[in-house]
């Protein structure tokens, strides 16, 4: 399986990606390993069930929003390697290099794609009940539904600035401002 990797993926092409996500040409390399052993079919592209092969997704309470955005811009839901690894440039760590890329880890990056998780109607606003479904999925039956609702509503409302009843991408980013969502929305990528 090694081998397929390498054979398939041409130098220019390798090139063309670390432009386009940041990753180094090892890396990248490695990431379609992985890529291929995930394709169990041959396709050149992944299924949602391909991604749900992930232990640590499978096992992630919010697995299915994060498979969902790799699917976001899939029409046809299959993912190729390109789409496959700009997604995951999101999450690689802030860090200078020589070679000019496309930002795609930036904070607002990062920040947008926490957004779309608690979009679930992808509307472009975060509304209390989506908050509610979103907590529901990540503590289950641990927290009783009356203090998950109580939860939700109070973020919204301390996050709604100008009283719509939603959440905006700006609000929700205004909200994060202080939080350390460069590390925390940072994977370390086959170093």
């Amino acid at each position: 399986m090694g081998n397929r990797s390498t054979i398939m993926l041409q130098r220019n092409e390798i090139e063309e990606i670390q432009k386009e996500t940041g990753f180094t040409p090892n890396q990248i390399v490695r990431l379609y390993s992985r890529f291929t052993s995930l394709d169990k079919s041959n396709t050149g592209a992944l299924s949602r069930a391909d991604f749900l092969r992930i232990p640590e997704l499978a096992i992630n309470p919010l697995g299915d929003r994060i498979v969902h955005a790799f699917f976001r811009d899939c029409p046809d839901d299959q993912v190729n390697f390109r789409q496959f690894v700009k997604v995951l440039a999101v999450f690689r760590p802030v860090k200078r290099t020589s070679i000019p890329t496309i930002a795609r880890n930036t904070k607002e990056n990062k920040l947008k794609f926490a957004f779309q998780l608690y979009d679930l109607d992808e509307d472009s606003k975060i509304s209390a009940d989506e908050i509610l479904a979103v907590l529901q999925m990540m503590v289950g039956v641990n927290i009783p539904d009356d203090q998950l609702e109580s939860i939700a509503e109070r973020t919204l409302q301390e996050n709604d600035l100008d009283h719509d009843g939603f959440i905006s991408l700006d609000e929700f980013c205004a909200a994060m401002e202080e939080s350390d969502v460069d590390n925390r929305l940072s994977l370390r990528f086959l170093s």
